[in-house]
């Protein structure tokens, strides 16, 4: 099954949590509101002008890694696991490790 979006939406593939360990024991990180942090696998091709119906394009690129909330998303599965939908409007922020790192991700 291939999921791809539509109109101003993105598809993103969300990384696995992180858990806090000291020595042994695992403290969990219940009250803390988070966000999620994954990365776009599918971009839709981008949504309509009201006023004169040309294609606005979409800021969001296919690879680029992002910052959701956790409200306003719908939550979906496919064969490899969960996936997340929303429109663009919705990301929060991009993370550039090759910026912040001077090494380039793959």
């Amino acid at each position: 099954m291939e999921i791809k979006a539509v109109f101003d939406s993105i598809i993103v593939r969300p990384l696995p949590e992180e858990e806090t360990t000291y020595g042994s024991i695992i403290v969990p990180d219940m009250g803390k509101e988070k966000h999620l942090t994954g990365d776009i696998i599918s971009v839709g091709p981008g949504r309509r002008s009201p006023l004169s119906g040309e294609l606005i394009p979409m800021a969001m690129k296919v690879g680029q890694r992002v910052i959701l909330p956790q409200v306003g998303i719908t939550k979906l599965e496919d064969e490899e696991g969960e996936l997340v939908a929303c429109d663009e409007g919705k990301v929060l922020a991009t993370i550039n490790y090759e910026r912040l790192t001077g090494i380039e991700e793959d």
